[in-house]
């Protein structure tokens, strides 16, 4: 299904109108309809790298496993490659 949700419609909405130039969005019909309206996109991921290169996280694995838990897939590949870039090798 590609519906953007109403959330994710009022971020871009948002940081359109009070200028912001980047949004947190994770679904990708939302990212899609983000970057054509010129935003810059990241993710919950996205954030947790960032938390851990400013010293506000100790471990992107052990963040990655709760949202897991609580039902959030993140593929393999993902996961992987936000280990890389945090600095936590699998």
């Amino acid at each position: 299904m590609n519906l953007l949700d109403t959330g994710e419609a009022s971020v871009i909405q948002l940081a359109i109108d009070r200028q912001i130039a980047t949004v947190c969005i994770d679904e990708t019909v939302g990212r899609r309809i983000a970057r054509l309206s010129n935003l810059q996109v990241t993710g919950s991921i996205g954030i947790l790298i960032r938390a851990k290169r400013e010293g506000l996280l100790l471990s992107v694995n052990n963040a990655l496993r709760k949202m897991e838990q609580k039902g959030i897939w993140i593929s393999d590949r993902i996961k992987t490659i936000a280990l890389r870039e945090a600095g936590e090798e699998p």
